[in-house]
C-alpha cells in the first residue's frame, strides 16, 4: 500500500482536446496542474466554446486519474468492494451487506 501512494505522489494525467488546442494536467488528487494552449486560435473562439473545451480536457484528465487511482488501489479493498464504484459515490454499502448475507438495517 505504501507502495501504491508512493507511485502516486508525482503522477500526473493529461487529456488533449480532438483539435489538439488545449491540453489538462492533474495530479493525484484531481487538481488541475497545468493547462496548455497548442496554438493561437482559443483567441477566435467563443467564451462558451473554449470553456467547453477547457471542461472537457480537464473532466477526462481527472477521469483517467481516478481510473487509475481505482486500479492501483483495488487489490488492497475488501471482496466485494469496487474501488471504481467506491470512488465515483455509487458503491452500494447495502448490497455490500447481503453478499456477505447480513441484512442492512432500515434506512
Amino acid at each position: 500500500m505504501e507502495d501504491a501512494s508512493a507511485n502516486l505522489e508525482q503522477a500526473t494525467e493529461e487529456a488533449v482536446a480532438k483539435n489538439r488546442l488545449v491540453a489538462a494536467t492533474v495530479n493525484a488528487s484531481g487538481e488541475l496542474v497545468d493547462l496548455k494552449f497548442h496554438t493561437q486560435s482559443y483567441r477566435d473562439m467563443a467564451p462558451t466554446e473554449l470553456a467547453s473545451a477547457i471542461l472537457d480536457v480537464v473532466g477526462r484528465a481527472r477521469g483517467q486519474m481516478a481510473k487509475r487511482v481505482a486500479e492501483l488501489y483495488q487489490p488492497f479493498a475488501p471482496p466485494g468492494v469496487d474501488m471504481d464504484d467506491l470512488m465515483k459515490g455509487t458503491f452500494n454499502t447495502r448490497d455490500l451487506f447481503r453478499t456477505i448475507g447480513v441484512e442492512p438495517p432500515p434506512r
